[in-house]
């Protein structure tokens, strides 16, 4: 019986392959669902559950502290998580022959490939921990495990690895190959030989005595200088690398939290840890978007965006001739790709682009284009203006010139207020003052505070020419509108369009006939973490935000 379905090769069918290569293979340790995935994606053909690192995972000692059933818990998640074999660390097996059946059982059910026992005698110690001191089964017990092991499984292709402790608890190359030769009569369909030297001279020597009546396995922990061709060359099957995901995540957790915790702030750690959203990569979040479209009843529309990405962007000189200042790249991507990169990971699937210069070079993907024939000149109102039919709903209007961290959109899109503006309170920071000296800074209710149960802080006025005493932040051109706010919107636009000089129109008008009709925006304080791109200085900038 072999546990393959719809065709597919089984695990177990993967993991004999390994065992029968003819070149050596390679195992990578994990210990949870997570490191899992990434040792499949990294492109290993299997994964070794480690017991060490499962142990330290759950905070426990390595000397079968964790039960075998919470084992087997962690296991199933690894399995869940990965389409290639893992040969689980099973320790003396959790007891005597008996719990070996029934281990065999529950590890088939799960999909776990393979299992490894070792011939010492239960509850295991660690082989680096007081390893001379720690005896080993006797060979006619060892061979009961092993008899039963393969009694029991059910999937013609399931494995057992026989790990020798000869080694490390002081034995000679005479009772490793005895003990050796039992085992592979017993059944055992590889044998893994242990070492804690940081040569390795025992491994050879047992390879070449051993004669490859059997694939071997070996663990090079310790002698993990020594080049993999050595093993190759002495007909070794398969090298594990044992504990290093594990001891290389505590050592990256380790500087993360005393930084954050020195520095009390993880706005200096965030660049050099993984992003939020490749966290919800890794769980394969997408997947559940796409089922929760096909299986739950509609409800409201997803949030919509408005990128504005009309203008040449004039300042950037010859940077923008013929291209716009949207499709200008950072990093070599477009800061419009960017954008709508960002919008996505929030959840915001309909996308719509107001483009105006150089409109054939604007592009991105899944995106809706509306075009501004008359951008040269114009204020920001017109073109917003273009797309005022899809103001409608939930919508993030936003700038198409900007750079910023996703927490501030995230956050923008979790207030409640109809209209919401994100303000950086840090603005005496800026180096510089917007395009043609025109910024848009605002006055508010309130000023910035971080006392988090201060009352919300709402716009009182916007505009460049604001007294310095009055100024409590800069407006950085992200705007978020609930239902009846976007109607708000529409309704300013639609009296503000009557005007003469309406072409001129900018976002400080909007947003100040807003305030004096009695409308609430609410201001969104940040500290920084943005950046807009002008200039030639910015874009420098911008290069290493």
């Amino acid at each position: 019986m072999t546990s393959s379905t719809n065709g597919e090769i089984s695990k177990t069918q993967q993991f004999k392959r390994i065992l029968q290569s003819k070149r050596l293979e390679f195992l990578m340790e994990a210990h949870n669902g997570l490191s899992a995935r990434i040792v499949e994606e990294t492109g290993f053909h299997g994964i070794w559950a480690s017991g060490l690192s499962i142990s330290a995972a759950l905070g426990v000692r390595d000397n079968n502290e964790a039960s075998w059933t919470q084992v087997l818990e962690v296991l199933e998640f690894m399995s869940d998580a990965t389409h290639i074999p893992i040969l689980l660390d099973g320790d003396t097996g959790y007891g005597n022959f008996n719990n070996m059946r029934r281990l065999v059982k529950k590890l088939e059910q799960r999909g776990v490939a393979a299992v490894c026992i070792e011939d010492k005698l239960f509850p295991k110690t660690n082989s680096f921990i007081t390893s001379e001191r720690q005896p080993l089964a006797t060979i006619d017990e060892f061979t009961g495990k092993i008899k039963a092991v393969k009694d029991a499984q059910r999937d013609s292709d399931f494995c057992l690895v026989a790990r020798l402790e000869g080694f490390i608890a002081g034995w000679g190359i005479d009772e490793m190959l005895l003990r050796a030769e039992a085992y592979h009569l017993a059944g055992a369909d590889a044998l893994l030989v242990h070492s804690k030297k940081v040569t390795p001279d025992e491994v050879l020597t047992f390879a070449k005595a051993w004669a490859n009546k059997c694939p071997l396995v070996i663990a090079p922990t310790t002698y993990y200088s020594t080049p993999v061709e050595v093993f190759e060359q002495v007909g070794i099957r398969i090298v594990i690398w044992a504990n290093q995901n594990v001891r290389s995540a505590i050592a990256a957790m380790q500087e993360t939290t005393r930084r954050i915790f020195t520095e009390r702030t993880v706005q200096n750690v965030e660049d050099g840890i993984a992003p939020v959203k490749e966290v919800f990569r890794l769980q394969n979040a997408e997947e559940l978007l796409l089922a929760e479209e096909r299986y739950l009843p509609k409800r409201r529309a997803w949030t919509r965006a408005i990128i504005l990405a009309a203008s040449r962007g004039n300042e950037l000189g010859e940077v923008t001739t013929g291209v716009p200042k949207a499709m200008v790249p950072v990093s070599g991507i477009p800061l419009l790709h960017k954008l709508v990169s960002q919008f996505r990971a929030a959840g915001v699937r309909a996308i719509t682009v107001v483009r105006g210069y150089a409109a054939e070079k604007v592009h991105a993907p899944n995106v809706e284009f509306v075009e501004n024939e008359d951008f040269e000149g114009t204020g920001e109102l017109l073109s917003l203006h273009k797309a005022r039919d899809r103001i409608d709903g939930d919508v993030i209007i936003s700038f198409g010139d900007i750079l910023f961290r996703q927490h501030i959109l995230n956050n923008l899109l979790a207030e409640e207020h109809d209209i919401v503006i994100a303000v950086d309170a840090m603005w005496e920071r800026r180096r510089k003052r917007g395009a043609n000296g025109y910024i848009d800074y605002i006055t508010a209710t309130r000023p910035y505070s971080l006392r988090y149960e201060e009352e919300d802080a709402f716009l009182a006025k916007i505009g460049p020419d604001l007294a310095v005493e009055k100024i409590h932040g800069e407006w950085i051109g992200l705007i978020k509108t609930t239902a009846r706010g976007s109607a708000g919107v529409c309704g300013a636009l639609d009296v503000l369009s009557k005007r003469p000089d309406f072409g001129r129109l900018r976002f400080d008008d909007l947003f100040n006939h807003l305030v004096g009709g009695g409308q609430r925006i609410q201001v969104l304080y940040i500290t920084g973490q943005w950046l807009d791109v002008d200039d030639i200085d910015d874009l420098a900038r911008a290069q290493a935000f």
